[in-house]
């Protein structure tokens, strides 16, 4: 029962902080940007602790999969020289900010 218990409250805790992280996502996307382009922002703003692109690629893949953000283009990285996506903000993750509607993923 109590292991029950922490592992739920373990599930919570990472249900928010990514929760958190499509929020700060969203809202870095004001303009078309890569998943790098958003690391390196969110580590300048204190919310990563690094700039590499894995703290924001597998969130911006379950909120392209949730209709929230749509890559719409493809560049060569400025940081690593390879070619990489380019995402946009969809009406719908605008909508989803601005109301701070972000369905958990389970």
């Amino acid at each position: 029962m109590i292991t029950h218990q922490t592992r739920q409250m373990s599930f919570n805790d990472i249900q928010d902080k990514t929760k958190i992280r499509y929020i700060q996502i969203l809202n870095r996307l004001n303009e078309p940007k890569t998943a790098k382009e958003i690391a390196v922002e969110l580590f300048e703003l204190g919310f990563i602790p690094s700039t590499e692109r894995n703290y924001t690629a597998p969130r911006l893949t379950e909120l392209e999969k949730m209709g929230y953000v749509k890559a719409i283009d493809k560049k060569k990285c400025s940081y690593t020289g390879k070619t990489v996506a380019v995402y946009k903000r969809t009406q719908q993750g605008l909508e989803a900010l601005n109301y701070e509607h972000i369905p958990r993923i389970d």
